[in-house]
């Protein structure tokens, strides 16, 4: 009995290792033992270098301070972090340009995301919204026809500015004014054309009476 079922063990093992040596010698087609993965590359630190950044509050379309810092290493003005709600900015004026209201601000040290400037009319209440980039330091309101209030705010993840802790009144201008300087105007050199004829006509008078008198005179003479 026992040397019968020795060969079949045997027999079993051999048939068994042929499979598990073939499945262990299958080898990945894609697979590479030189290929190392990248890394990536180390981050550049720039020394402090002591020097105030080429940056102003009141520039539009300028890269922001601490971003300038981080790349040059230069000094900003003590800015307020990512999670404080920003300072309010500075508005520096409301006009007319042209055929438009122009609001104009300066940044806060703060870090700023955003503003949105408000034009609230002051008998209605009545309010329109402009929402500008970070970058922005003036923000075109349209024709503004009545007596408005306008505000900046800046704005971050964290919050906003006071509301009203950057704000200037604005009085449209008379859109009759141009008209009126106009028929005014028109009047004037009307009257100019009117008595300049007056004058030539009494020259152009004044020169035939001279010229009847002399021929009366000459007639008048003895021969």
């Amino acid at each position: 009995m026992t040397i019968v079922r020795v060969p079949a063990l045997m027999l079993c093992l051999l048939l068994i290792r042929p499979s598990s040596s073939s499945s262990s010698s299958e080898v990945d087609p894609d697979y590479n033992p030189d290929y190392t993965p990248p890394s990536s590359p180390p981050k550049t630190h720039h020394p402090f270098s002591g020097k105030r950044c080429d940056y102003s509050p009141c520039r539009e379309g300028q890269v922001a301070c601490p971003v300038l810092a981080d790349s040059t290493g230069c000094l900003c003005p003590g800015f307020t972090l990512q999670d404080a709600a920003p300072e309010a900015p500075s508005l520096t004026s409301v006009s007319w340009n042209g055929s438009d209201v122009v609001a104009s601000w300066c940044a806060p040290n703060s870090y700023v995301t955003g503003y949105t400037v408000t034009v609230r009319q002051t008998l209605t209440g009545k309010e329109e919204r402009l929402t500008l980039g970070q970058d922005k330091r003036s923000g075109v309101l349209g024709h503004v026809d009545h007596v408005s209030e306008v505000c900046v705010v800046a704005v971050n993840d964290a919050g906003q500015s006071p509301e009203t802790a950057s704000c200037l009144p604005y009085e449209p201008r008379d859109s009759s004014l141009p008209l009126k300087a106009g028929l005014i105007g028109g009047a004037l050199g009307l009257l100019m054309l009117v008595l300049l004829g007056v004058l030539l006509w009494r020259h152009r008078r004044q020169r035939k009476q001279q010229s009847g008198v002399s021929m009366r005179d000459a007639e008048d003479r003895p021969r």
